[in-house]
């Protein structure tokens, strides 16, 4: 066989292939999505060498929100699809409990032994006792949600989803009452762009992309507020630094300014919000040297960014996820997303706010999902709470019975979840039978008692849509899977075969079927070929419905200065049958600061935020090398004064504990932190830590009020030399 010679040319440009003889050809282009759970969802266009082979990923140039631009992890793509150790064979454990011994079985095998697990635990138990647990390691509609149909038509317990979302969610539902907001595109039309609470650089590369083209053609300010000096930091023109938790605050003090220097829109108060004067009188001790004294920013500061803003009416504020994963993180969104409104920034192209889509694309999953056969009397499992579930807290289980078999895709619990030391106590019971469906083995790979080999997603068909912007972008199959993978889909098919359920709505199609059937329901022109010849079709709202010129999604058209915090629809509200989710009496009734945190104390003096890393996007790129070699290690930064007294050095091993459990952990002494605050960036595997403990042995999974969450940046801890 002819050898095949790769010859580079510069990084980003194409790639030429010689396959001997001199013949020179150039790769072929596929077109699909990113299916990774960032809010980006980027077109994307692959380099397919042959059948089995691709090589560089670029973005689509040619859609106006990527850009052209994507994160240099997918950019790596080929790195991850042709890993060595990419799992390829169904295998069975014969050892111990996590004791990594292993035998190869066949896919068809391996299905009658989950089918026989699950049969084995609905005769004991009942139905509720097997819980398919699933989250967003892709996005894809199809291959994500069919779970969800196999769940209903067996009356399997079904998941609360309440890891990622649901505090900002409800933050930004209490004041718009839906999530959609300015086209994320007017950033690149802004006089001010304000990114508060993410790592954009790291975690949404496109936000960069348009805010920089703002400042170069218009000469805008980029303001960023964050916890610690990240890479987006360094991107700012001006960059607030404040203590975790405490965005609230910052948010009133801007308020209060807007009223008393008359930078407040007065005319739009009237006309859009529900309660400007009780606002009003209630900001009024809210000043910037109050909130300094909370933030720990300088008044100064306070009072330059409220001017800012004030002055610039095309101000932008691009919400995140990363400062609402507190105890207060609702509020602090809420509060936030107050801002915009007392300014007016609403009313301007290029102004308002943004934080997520999610409400606008229409897209009706009820096949994809088996809604027919939905049984609303099933118990709801809290997944932030698997550790306590599977632990046998009868709260947790809501009085139910024991879960004795699960099925896992797209999430690595025992490596992102919190409370680490519960998850993984729970895995190994050696009543529990766990199938975990992967693409590498993971750390919850490594405690099941089956392994099953999960295609990728340029080998599968799916559907995508954006919650970080407004396209619905087809991602169909450009390249063969190797021989062994089968998708999520495929592994649906053939337990709903084996568990007599494969003549229930939804069963029997393929994925292309499905995404023609929610494209139709939905009132998409057109079904899968239309959607693969146009690439996406872009949903953005017209410009007076996205700024809420027409009026907020509330009875009555107004913004909430006053939420309801138990009557706001959120997107993601937990059955009532769950109960209450964290303390809602403590919320407040109007935008401010409230001490929900887990504060420092004396036993635990410094606040932990668990930051994502910019090569890692939560557990998943932490297999490839290329990612693994530009994050280094596992390390805690903590700030001089904190490291002098502690008697910590860049290199030295610190142990950080509080009452879950401890991690070891190399130091790295930074100014980028503030003293007091210490922060670990990314979801290595376990395996890397020196004691085989990740950091998700420190975090909580106490219920965020009001709708329940992870507040996976809120922690006490203390240090120690180890």
């Amino acid at each position: 066989m002819a050898s095949i010679r790769k010859m580079n040319g510069r990084a980003g440009r194409r790639s030429v292939y010689d396959r001997g003889m001199n013949e020179m050809i150039r790769p072929t282009v596929g077109h699909t999505a990113c299916p990774h759970d960032c809010p980006s969802t980027c077109a994307l266009d692959v380099e397919i060498l042959d059948a089995r082979t691709i090589g560089r990923v670029r973005g689509a140039a040619d859609n106006d929100y990527t850009a052209g631009v994507i994160c240099a992890k997918v950019a790596r793509y080929a790195e991850r699809i042709h890993h060595k150790d990419r799992l390829l064979k169904p295998l069975q454990r014969v050892g111990p409990k996590g004791s990594g011994e292993w035998r190869e079985i066949g896919f068809d095998d391996a299905l009658d032994l989950v089918a026989e697990a699950f049969v084995k635990a609905e005769a004991r138990y009942g139905s509720e006792s097997v819980w398919p647990y699933q989250y967003a390691g892709t996005m894809g509609l199809v291959q994500r949600d069919g779970i969800h149909r196999l769940r209903h038509a067996k009356r399997y317990s079904n998941q609360f989803d309440s890891i990622c979302t649901n505090m900002a969610w409800a933050g930004w539902a209490a004041g718009a009452g839906a999530l959609r907001g300015a086209d994320p595109r007017e950033m690149a039309k802004s006089d001010c762009v304000v990114i508060w609470g993410t790592n954009a650089v790291a975690t949404q590369v496109n936000v960069m992309t348009h805010a920089v083209k703002a400042r170069k053609d218009r000469g805008a300010k980029i303001v960023v507020i964050d916890i610690y000096d990240n890479a987006t930091m360094k991107q700012a023109d001006l960059a607030l630094k404040l203590r975790p938790g405490t965005d609230g605050a910052l948010a009133c003090a801007l308020m209060h300014v807007a009223f008393r220097d008359g930078t407040a829109d007065r005319d739009y108060l009237a006309r859009y919000t529900d309660d400007p004067a009780g606002l009003e009188a209630h900001l009024a001790s809210r000043t910037p040297h109050w909130a300094a004294a909370i933030t720990g920013l300088g008044a100064e500061e306070i009072e330059a960014f409220a001017a800012l803003i004030g002055a610039r009416r095309r101000t932008f504020f691009r919400l995140g996820y990363g400062f609402t994963r507190q105890r207060n993180g609702a509020p602090a969104m809420h509060a936030a997303l107050s801002v915009p409104a007392v300014y007016g920034h609403w009313r301007e192209e290029g102004g308002g706010a943004f934080h997520s889509n999610s409400d606008i694309f229409g897209l009706d999953k009820s096949l994809v999902m088996g809604s027919a056969t939905r049984d609303p009397a099933v118990r709801h499992l809290d997944q932030s709470r698997i550790g306590a579930v599977l632990t046998g807290d009868r709260a947790a289980l809501m009085d139910g019975p024991p879960v004795t078999a699960m099925i896992l895709q797209n999430t690595n619990p025992a490596n992102v979840c919190p409370e680490q030391r519960l998850v993984k106590a729970g895995l190994l019971r050696e009543d529990l039978f766990v199938c975990v469906h992967e693409q590498f083995m993971t750390d919850t790979a490594l405690l099941a008692d089956l392994v099953l080999p999960a295609t990728m997603f340029l080998e599968h068909d799916d559907i995508y849509r954006g919650g970080g912007q407004s396209h619905v972008i087809l991602g169909p199959k450009v390249v063969e899977a190797p021989e062994g993978p089968r998708s999520n889909h495929a592994v649906i098919e053939g337990l709903a075969q084996r568990l007599g359920v494969a003549d229930r709505p939804g069963f029997g199609l393929s994925e292309r079927a499905l995404i023609d059937d929610m494209l139709a329901r939905s009132g998409y022109e057109g079904g899968f070929d239309a959607l693969k010849e146009g690439r996406w079709s872009d949903r953005q709202p017209p410009f007076e419905a996205a700024h809420f010129l027409s009026g907020f999604a509330h009875p009555g058209g107004r913004f909430r200065f006053r939420p309801d915090w138990t009557g706001t629809m959120s997107p993601n509200r937990p059955p009532e049958s769950m109960g209450p989710q964290g303390p809602h009496a403590a919320l407040p009734s109007f935008p401010d600061h409230v001490e929900l945190i887990e504060s420092a104390d004396a036993e635990h003096p410094y606040r932990l935020a668990t930051s994502p890393a910019r090569q890692f996007l939560n557990s998943t790129f932490a297999e490839t090398d290329g990612s693994r070699k530009r994050e280094g290690q596992p390390t805690l930064l903590v700030h001089p004064e904190d490291a002098a007294r502690e008697r910590l050095a860049t290199g030295a091993v610190v142990s950080v504990g509080n009452r879950r459990g401890e991690v070891r952990l190399v130091v790295e002494v930074s100014d980028t932190v503030r003293p007091g605050v210490v922060i670990h960036e990314g979801l290595w595997a376990n395996a890397d830590f020196l004691d085989g403990e990740g950091i998700n042995v420190l975090t909580g999974a106490d219920p965020v009020a009001p709708f329940g969450g992870a507040a996976f940046h809120d922690n006490r801890v203390w240090l120690r030399a180890a």
